[in-house]
Order: C-alpha cells, then sequence, then structure tokens
C-alpha cells in the first residue's frame, strides 16, 4: 500500500482515481487546490504525486519544480495539455510520467504502480554491493540496493524513470540500447511511446552526471553507457 496525494479540481476525476487506487489498496489524500496540497506536504510527504498541470490557484509545472528543490518526491502530472512540448516540460521538470486527459482510470493505476516500483529498487536484479565505474577520472557509484547514487562521493538525486534507465544501462553496458527498448524495459511498457520521452530522461541524467559522456548516443541505434566498471 502506498499513500498517494491527487491534486485535481475536478471532482469527477478525483473521485473516479480515488475509487481505483483504493481497490488497488492505496490510501489516498485529495486536494482541489495546490494550497491545500502545499500545506499537507508540510507535514506528511506521499510516497507519490499525482498532479494536474491547470488548477484555480496556480500552474502545477511550477508547484512540481519548487517541490523537486526540497522534496523527492515522484510525480504524475494529469493533463488535458497534450502537445509533445507541454509533456517534454513535464519531463524536464523531473516528472516520472505525464497522463494526458482524458484517460482510463485502469491504466493510470497501472502507471502508479509502474512508478512506485522503480521507486522501491524493484525494476531488475539488485546487486549485493553497490557497483562502482570510471570516466574521464569521475567515480560513480551505484548502490542498488539502497537506492543511492553518488558522483565523487557526492550525492545525486535522480527521478524514479531516471534512476531505472541509468541503473538499467550500467547493468547491461557495453550493450547499446534503442529507445523503444528502453521504453519497454526501464518504463514497463506503459509510456505514451514516444521515444522523445526517453531523449528527456537521457538528457536529465547527462545533466545530472555533469558529463554527457557517461550516456554515449549511438547513432542509428541508441544509447549506450560509457563508465568503465571497476
Amino acid at each position: 500500500m502506498a499513500s498517494i496525494y491527487v491534486v485535481e479540481d475536478s471532482e469527477n476525476i478525483r473521485e473516479a482515481v480515488r475509487g481505483y487506487l483504493e481497490l488497488d489498496g492505496h490510501e489516498v489524500a485529495e486536494f482541489d487546490k495546490l494550497a491545500d496540497a502545499r500545506k499537507s506536504l508540510e507535514t506528511a510527504a506521499p510516497d507519490l504525486l499525482l498532479l494536474d498541470v491547470m488548477l484555480p490557484d496556480g500552474d502545477g509545472f511550477l508547484f512540481a519544480k519548487k517541490l523537486r528543490q526540497t522534496k523527492a518526491i515522484p510525480v504524475i502530472f494529469l493533463t488535458a495539455r497534450a502537445d509533445e512540448s507541454d509533456r517534454i516540460t513535464g519531463l524536464e521538470l523531473g516528472a516520472d510520467d505525464y497522463v494526458v486527459k482524458p484517460f482510463s482510470p485502469k491504466e493510470l493505476v497501472l502507471r502508479v504502480n509502474a512508478v512506485l516500483r522503480r521507486v522501491q529498487g524493484r525494476n531488475g536484479p539488485l546487486a549485493a554491493r553497490p557497483a562502482r565505474y570510471l570516466l574521464s577520472g569521475a567515480a560513480l557509484e551505484l548502490d542498488r540496493a539502497n537506492h543511492r547514487l553518488t558522483l565523487d562521493g557526492a550525492a545525486l538525486s535522480l527521478t524514479a524513470a531516471e534512476w531505472t534507465i541509468l541503473s538499467y544501462l550500467a547493468e547491461k553496458c557495453p550493450q547499446v540500447f534503442s529507445r523503444a527498448q528502453l521504453l519497454q524495459a526501464c518504463l514497463d511498457s506503459i509510456a505514451d511511446g514516444s521515444e522523445r520521452t526517453i531523449d528527456t530522461h537521457v538528457k536529465n541524467i547527462r545533466a545530472k552526471l555533469r558529463n554527457p559522456e557517461w550516456i554515449e548516443t549511438v547513432r542509428g541505434f541508441g544509447y549506450r553507457f560509457s563508465g568503465r566498471p571497476e
């Protein structure tokens, strides 16, 4: 069971989402305004946040951006904004998924559970001890068992999707994976299918690792992790 906040101004959508999530065993709290959700987040952090983009008292994108500065809570956007540019914006802000309205509540539950599995580190085999990789004098350490990532000893924060993609590429290096393969292996085949989704996550990972060479673009094929296992 996970604790989930649903921030959505449509009562019908909130009730439908809550009903399906509770049937799946999750604990749900509803909010129709960002102000109420913000107040609750000051005292309790949920396991996941379902966040509408256009709310009466603010923009969900800006809310998520500020939230990421202080809390590492997985976020799934719920929005009627279906343009690819909006989806890319959401992912660049660190969202773990982006669901366009109207949507199937059953599919939303699948997406929620997929993100929760990634957060809990259940996607792929766990290493007995941290794996260490070297590149251009820098050392990257992936502790899959405890879901921790450090670069030269400094802790880094990744979203659930970013963690899963990086961990998968590192574990399988030096194999090359297409965007479609990464969508299926790392995002449980329930992303919207856009290969731009993978590109955006890789862009975010490279920025956080402060060196784009950690993940190589193999033209015509996909991506490969370039770190050397120690």
